[in-house]
């Protein structure tokens, strides 16, 4: 069984062998050198610190993906919306745990009073991360171009949005 949780300290080895995977492995990140355990942990540190969500996917004791959101610029007026990331180990992937990890941060940044979530989506190649962020209720926004240079070409990013709760409809104050 697949539990979605809050992630613990204790995770961050798994987290980080994720994301190194993605890194040395995929056009979802356009890192290029995997982050140190201590970078995961001080990354992490930094959302929670923020009050923001970070959560795993566990099944037993095997952390088989995480997703967490991050303010999508510091500066104030961006205070509602937030970019959210999800990476998910590679034997993990097609199995629907990708759309239950963004349903799941979608209902956790909207209680914390989030008003939009945002895709940034590394390679528009990247067909899988697209239709789960479609499915979550994503909408397409647009195409940044060959902005990223990875494993030898360049790369676009897509750019995608989620309106939460009541959105722009009211005043969030």
């Amino acid at each position: 069984m697949i539990t979605i949780r809050p992630s613990r300290d204790e995770d961050v080895a798994a987290i980080t062998a994720i994301y190194a995977h993605h890194v040395l492995h995929g056009t979802g990140t356009f890192e290029t050198e995997p982050p140190t355990e201590a970078d995961m942990a001080g990354r992490r540190a930094d959302v929670l610190s923020k009050n923001l969500p970070y959560l795993v996917a566990e099944s037993g004791d095997e952390v088989l993906g995480f997703a967490y959101c991050n303010w999508f610029k510091p500066r104030p007026a961006y205070r509602y919306s937030a970019e959210d990331s999800i990476y998910l180990a590679d034997s993990a992937r097609g199995q629907g745990l990708g759309a239950r990890l963004l349903a799941e941060l979608s209902l956790a940044a909207e209680a914390i009073g989030v008003r939009k979530l945002i895709a940034v989506i590394g390679d528009s190649a990247n067909a899988g991360s697209v239709g789960v962020h479609r499915a979550q209720g994503f909408t397409h926004v647009g195409v940044l171009k060959d902005c990223g240079w990875k494993f030898g070409q360049w790369r676009d990013v897509v750019l995608m949005e989620k309106v939460l709760g009541e959105g722009s409809t009211t005043n969030p104050e």
